[in-house]
């Protein structure tokens, strides 16, 4: 068995699917619905444009998402459907990713949506007020603990459990420069500021919420071709209603990938393709059982590959 998850915020470069959009007609054609439904030439910033500009989070997120469903669109002419995979999942904004990838949303939709998410974050709070941290070295009960006592009457939240030894933080600068020293005295090997325009996975996120929640509620949200496995229950879900409600609860909720990924291990998956931009997902599977198989795959050498071992066990 095997799981297809999709990549979050800080996978982003430039050139980023390029190669699939000139290999294959299916994939320029994601690009092109991209920049169709946010009225912008994204794919232009996407393959030449300032690596700044990608960065910023209303621009990241729809990017990300198109690249991996321009890989998925690949795949798809490879003869590799989504019901090749039995759970999807993504890591933060790449559940959006991974809910288009399995039908349960357009591409349309996905882009306008991650447009809308990625403002209504950077929005909510100003720039400066927030931040997060990496606390390496330390599991998400003792990260736990340390933004609990580093809150102070402010927010400090563990905002992603990634693997077992990397948890971010996130919530009111103050707090979070304070949760690197305690995780610092707490055995940390290391503790640092992250560099995000916004405290994500957090409370100072409601603002942000309730835009999602609007601007959910107006789309057409469909029973996914394979189940999703939601960043804020790590546990299998296919009702449509759920899973809208789910992702409002995601913006301010925190990313359980590891019990994502342990949970899928459970239900019998043997192997993670991480599907898009980079290949931070397949390390986090690593390292968090390393009996599991990963491939990431970016571009078109990757599709071929990943086309011929599933070819090959047919």
């Amino acid at each position: 068995m095997r799981a297809f998850v999709f990549p979050g915020q800080g996978a982003q470069t430039i050139g980023m699917g390029r190669d699939l959009a000139q290999s294959y007609p299916a994939a320029r054609a994601v690009f092109d619905e991209v920049d169709s439904a946010l009225g912008e030439k994204l794919s232009a910033l996407i393959w030449e444009g300032d690596q700044d500009r990608l960065t910023l989070t209303e621009n990241a997120q729809p990017a990300l998402m198109a690249t991996s469903l321009a890989v998925m669109a690949a795949l798809n002419a490879e003869g590799v459907e989504v019901t090749a995979a039995s759970f999807v999942a993504g890591h933060s904004l790449g559940e959006y990713s991974a809910l288009a990838a399995a039908g349960a949303l357009s591409v349309a939709d996905t882009a306008r949506l991650l447009r809308t998410r990625g403002l209504a974050m950077q929005k909510a709070v100003p720039v400066g007020e927030g931040a997060m941290a990496a606390l390496l070295g330390l599991d998400f009960e003792t990260a736990s603990a340390v933004a609990a006592e580093a809150a102070e009457h402010e927010v400090c939240q563990a905002a992603n459990d990634n693997d077992p030894g990397q948890v971010v933080v996130s919530g009111n600068r103050g707090a979070v420069e304070r949760a690197i020293e305690i995780a610092k005295g707490r055995g940390a090997k290391r503790a640092v500021l992250l560099p995000v325009s916004a405290p994500f996975h957090c409370r100072l996120m409601e603002p942000a919420a309730v835009a999602m929640e609007e601007a959910l509620a107006g789309v057409d949200l469909r029973t996914p071709k394979v189940p999703l496995v939601p960043n804020v229950t790590a546990s299998a879900l296919s009702d449509p209603g759920e899973i809208r409600r789910l992702l409002v609860r995601q913006v301010t909720g925190s990313v359980r990938w590891r019990e994502t990924v342990l949970f899928m291990a459970g239900q019998g998956v043997t192997e993670i393709w991480e599907v898009g931009a980079g290949k931070a997902l397949s390390g986090m599977v690593r390292r968090i059982d390393r009996t599991l198989g990963t491939m990431a795959i970016a571009g078109a050498d990757d599709v071929a590959r990943a086309a011929q071992q599933l070819n090959g066990e047919a």
